[in-house]
């Protein structure tokens, strides 16, 4: 059974996800949270595995919550803005749903979830911040309009273009915004 924390400031999409994990017998949401100090204070009493985490809320964002916290548990964002997705890369989150949320995509959420848990078991924790990220983090890449989340150790290669750099995983080398060096 993994323990998860819904932290969103909109009770009705609370309200939709738990519906929508109702199918997900293997998640039990044992808290939720209206606020980034009242999600602190949950994940600090229930310590669960995963956060279903919105970004834009009153006070606190979600990243500036995540920046607070010296452990981190899962996180899968919830947000209706597609533009925090490059950011939600640098703090390696699980995975990255846009509401409204389609069953297909929590689907594959889960499925990450699950596939990240089972890789736990074999290796160190994972749910510690580090500066360096590990062959076994999992990275956002976003190129135009697609966003991938990929392992380390599936990508390939690192290509300089100019002050970009192209990516190469599986069938896919989209290009990103940054640099070797920066990447480095």
């Amino acid at each position: 059974m993994i323990k998860a924390i819904i932290i969103d400031d909109e009770r009705l999409a609370r309200n939709e996800l738990k519906k929508l994990l109702v199918d997900f017998p293997e998640i039990e949401v044992v808290a939720e949270a209206a606020n980034a100090n009242e999600g602190m204070e949950k994940i600090d009493n229930f310590g669960p595995e995963l956060i279903f985490l919105d970004i834009q809320m009153p006070g606190k964002t979600g990243f500036d919550m995540l920046a607070e916290m010296d452990r981190t548990p899962n996180v899968i964002f919830t947000t209706a803005y597609d533009e925090y997705a490059l950011k939600a890369f640098e703090v390696n989150a699980l995975d990255y749903l846009l509401k409204p949320i389609e069953p297909k995509r929590l689907a594959d959420a889960i499925q990450k979830l699950q596939n990240h848990e089972d890789r736990d078991e074999q290796t160190v924790p994972m749910n510690f911040n580090r500066s360096v990220l590990q062959e076994n983090d999992q990275v956002f890449v976003k190129d135009g309009e697609r966003c991938w989340f990929v392992k380390l150790s599936d990508i390939r290669l690192f290509e300089s273009v100019g002050n970009y750099a192209k990516v190469y995983f599986g069938p896919n080398k989209p290009l990103i915004l940054k640099s070797l060096n920066s990447l480095e």
